[in-house]
């Protein structure tokens, strides 16, 4: 990673700096995702189908994402896109509730502010969140980006659990006025650890615009969304990186609504010990995670594999775990807990492997894009998670309606991903390992903050 004398490499502090803003917009979404859903669907007893389509639409919204990276990218600085972000999200999240009691005495006006309060949701996601990842991709050092994803996405799952919790507790007993107020009150908090943990962090500006040529400069100052994207579009990395975000983030995302009916039709699991299943999944997701960045850790030193050996390796093993939920769907007698927990590790290892890659292919097709092609990267995933749902319980209810029996059906799905997960693994192992200099061994050095002017 090359950068000027004047720019400052992120150290741990401001790692962990970003990996809070990160816990601020899970906080924001993860209400506006379950708890506005729960409300609609039990204490308005609305259609399913409206939350379910609110969610599908703020992914859909996503697909602005790369436009988000572009202004980023000429902008030359990602704090105002990031600040931005986070208040049209906050924004979004208090029409959100508002919209939500509203529909109680008008459905349709209720259910229209709602739509529009989940496309806001969706334009901060996409503003925040590219450029969140892109600041990273500039200044995060090559060794440090493994353990830097995990660290920034423990702080997310953290910031999801903290907040499910403390509004669990402050909306109950629920009454409109609370939501109200619980909502506004953690969207301004939202934003004010935002802009606390911004300042100063860019004081030095773009270090990927200061090291391009000046006449490159000039030349990436002047193209157009469009021009730029086709350039972007062009480079084989990008491309390819792009169909494999699309089909690994697919089969991860299919199996979320389908796994806890699987487990309560076929393996006659109460609704508790479904629920009790999900979270062996999310706590093998996180082992997942943890040995990627151990992985990296400055004892081991780069000897357990390279980035793309463990992103290559966690698609493959996730194709292996899923396997076995085919097994576990033919035979009641298959250690369904155990599997989960494989596949939940298997998940984790791709997932973190893969951003650390992402964090590599956003500067290496060269400086001055980085937002641009994490855009294309994330309206990929945006894109992934919204179809994922969509088509795990289509396939599902077809499979059902086919072969007109449960095992069967769920084999069929399971198998269906299994495919796909493997599908993602060829994808991911035609992506270059990088020029030499690029190639140090994955390295947790450990929280030590290096100081401006550093470079590697």
């Amino acid at each position: 990673m090359n950068t000027p004398m004047n720019a400052q490499v992120f150290g741990w502090f401001q790692i962990i700096r970003l990996g809070l803003i990160q816990a601020c917009l899970g906080a924001v979404v993860v209400v506006t995702t379950s708890t506005l859903n729960r409300i609609m669907v039990v204490e308005l007893a609305l259609p399913a189908l409206l939350p379910g389509f609110l969610v599908a639409w703020h992914y859909a919204v996503q697909m602005v994402r790369p436009r988000m990276g572009f202004g980023s990218d000429k902008g030359r600085r990602s704090t105002p896109w990031m600040m931005g972000g986070m208040l049209v999200l906050g924004v979004g999240g208090v029409m959100a509730a508002w919209a939500t009691v509203w529909m109680a005495e008008e459905p349709f006006y209720g259910a229209l502010l709602a739509w529009l309060s989940f496309s806001l949701i969706g334009l901060g996601v996409s503003a925040c969140g590219t450029s969140l990842l892109a600041l990273m991709a500039k200044r995060v050092p090559e060794e440090r980006r493994a353990p830097a994803a995990t660290t920034v996405w423990l702080m997310m799952i953290f910031g999801f659990a903290v907040t499910a919790g403390v509004v669990g507790k402050l909306i109950d007993p629920y009454s409109p006025q609370v939501l109200l107020q619980v909502s506004a009150g953690l969207s301004l908090v939202t934003a004010c650890i935002t802009a606390l943990c911004l300042w100063g962090l860019e004081k030095d500006g773009d270090p990927s615009i200061a090291v391009a040529p000046s006449a490159s400069a000039e030349r990436l100052q002047k193209q157009n969304f469009k021009e730029a994207f086709q350039e972007v579009w062009a480079e084989p990395a990008a491309r390819t990186f792009t169909v494999f975000v699309f089909m690994s983030m697919l089969a991860y995302s299919a199996q979320d609504l389908i796994l806890e009916p699987f487990a309560g039709a076929v393996h006659g699991f109460t609704p508790g010990q479904t629920t009790q299943l999900s979270g062996w999944h999310h706590m093998g997701v996180l082992a997942g995670m943890l040995a990627v960045a151990g992985a990296g850790s400055r004892w081991v030193a780069g000897r357990l594999g390279s980035v793309q050996a463990w992103m290559v390796g966690g698609c493959l093993v996730s194709a292996l775990a899923t396997v076995g939920l085919v097994s576990s769907a033919l035979s009641v007698d298959w250690p369904l807990k155990a599997n989960v927990v494989f596949l939940g590790v298997a998940n984790g290892a791709f997932s973190i492997a893969a951003i650390a890659t992402m964090m590599r292919l956003a500067g290496e097709g060269g400086p001055g894009r980085e937002g641009t092609r994490m855009g294309l990267w994330g309206a990929a995933q945006a894109a992934a998670f919204g179809l994922g749902g969509l088509l795990g319980t289509a396939a599902s209810d077809l499979a059902h309606a086919l072969l007109g029996e449960q095992r069967t059906a769920y084999a069929a799905v399971f198998g269906m991903q299994a495919l796909m997960f493997a599908v993602s693994a060829a994808v991911a192992s035609r992506l270059r390992t990088g020029p030499a200099k690029q190639r140090a061994p994955l390295r947790f050095d450990g929280p030590v903050l290096l100081k401006g002017g550093s470079s590697s």
